[in-house]
């Protein structure tokens, strides 16, 4: 049922002249460059296939690595912390915020990825914003990949550290960066999120040892790779100083945890204000990451799912669109321009398959791409027909 809500008319306002110009200006401009973006509400979950405005999509653009999102057991679990713990935490942390199950939580996640500590936030954007703020100060030198997310790359903008980008997945570029009489601070995914490739941690890790502070925001890596679903850094073999983990993608929830060694956890749970000043997630949801770690590290059958989907697609798309390809769940096909990124998903939707064409300012000028994510909860069978699908679609251009 299509409800029309009404604002009376007293509650009715204008914005100012001048910020009513700059935004209508700023809107026309996006608008006028092809680079609009639009909210598109389902109708079903956001699982392998979803309901949108009456049709059934086959849904290649979800972050739900392993399909966790909607596992039974998983939905179980978040049920059953509602049941003991209410829908909110109430409060901030450090005031009545901060539940066992929390602490649970931060003790599973310290003792899977070999940490003193664990510091949970609301969103990986904010675990990120918080350390670079928290930590950097002026003086300090922040060397960043120069593909890491927006998060990381706007909180080092205007954090007090000056900020120098090295070359993407280049250490030699790195290592020439690096300076003799500054604090040194070096961060970098581990798998980036519009490529699909891997950082090469190994070589990073050794390159600014005893030299820089390593920091590697496994948004993409965490329950995907690694022995157990450890991730980048257990797949590489290295301990950063800091590792960032997310809970949005394989984990099938919400939130985010900064490891670190318990000095640094002390002073992020004193000094960063995005922990301190924020709502603590509802400990009903910190009761369900703790089964997902369980699911995570158990079921080995997702990720190996996961390579066999990988190979189906690699092996059903033309050889000349394989250079692009990664050996993660991201599969990128880089486009070129924003149009006929979006002309190429067009296609596939009115295929009946869902996969986001990704512009920039997202990614840079002249590599829209469409960004396709394959997960544990697709089959074989719905991967073949992407692949085939995306075939027939550039043959009949004829462009690719």
């Amino acid at each position: 049922m299509n409800v029309l809500l009404r604002v009376p008319e007293k509650m009715t306002c204008s914005m100012k002249p001048a910020f009513k110009h700059r935004i209508t200006t700023a809107l026309a401009e996006r608008a006028a460059q092809g680079l609009t973006r639009a909210l598109t509400p389902l109708a079903r979950q956001n699982e392998a296939q979803f309901v949108h405005q009456g049709r059934t999509y086959l849904n290649f653009s979800s972050n739900d690595y392993l399909g966790l999102a909607t596992d039974p057991a998983l939905i179980a679990a978040w049920q059953e912390g509602l049941s003991r713990y209410g829908c909110g935490s109430g409060a901030s942390p450090l005031v009545t915020g901060f539940h066992q199950s929390h602490q649970t939580l931060e003790a599973m996640l310290c003792e899977w990825l070999g940490y003193e500590r664990a510091i949970l936030f609301n969103s990986g954007f904010s675990a990120n914003q918080a350390v670079l703020f928290t930590l950097l100060q002026r003086g300090d030198l922040l060397l960043q990949d120069r593909l890491n997310h927006a998060s990381l790359m706007e909180a080092g903008s205007l954090s007090a550290a000056t900020m120098k980008r090295f070359r993407h997945n280049d250490v030699n570029h790195l290592s020439t960066l690096l300076s003799t009489d500054q604090t040194n601070v070096v961060v970098t995914e581990g798998v980036f999120s519009m490529d699909g490739d891997c950082a090469p941690l190994a070589e990073l890790s050794a390159c600014v040892q005893h030299r820089a502070v390593l920091m590697v925001d496994d948004a993409h890596g965490i329950g995907v790779l690694g022995r157990d679903g450890a991730g980048s850094c257990a797949a590489a073999e290295i301990h950063p100083d800091l590792l960032v983990v997310t809970f949005g993608k394989a984990f099938g929830l919400s939130g985010a945890a900064v490891l670190c060694d318990r000095d640094t956890g002390d002073y992020l749970t004193q000094f960063a204000r995005h922990h301190v000043y924020s709502t603590a997630i509802p400990p009903a949801q910190a009761y369900a990451l703790s089964r997902a770690i369980e699911m995570i590290q158990r079921d080995q059958w997702r990720r190996d799912k996961l390579r066999q989907l990988q190979e189906i697609y690699h092996t059903h798309l033309p050889r000349h669109v394989t250079a692009s390809l990664s050996q993660t769940p991201i599969q990128p096909l880089i486009i070129g321009s924003s149009e006929r990124a979006v002309q190429f998903a067009t296609a596939l939707r009115e295929q009946g398959i869902w996969v986001s064409a990704i512009r920039p300012p997202t990614v840079p000028e002249g590599t829209a791409r469409l960004r396709i994510t394959l997960t544990a909860g697709h089959s074989e069978a719905q991967v073949r027909q992407l692949a085939m699908t995306m075939q027939q679609i550039m043959e009949a251009s004829g462009e690719y």
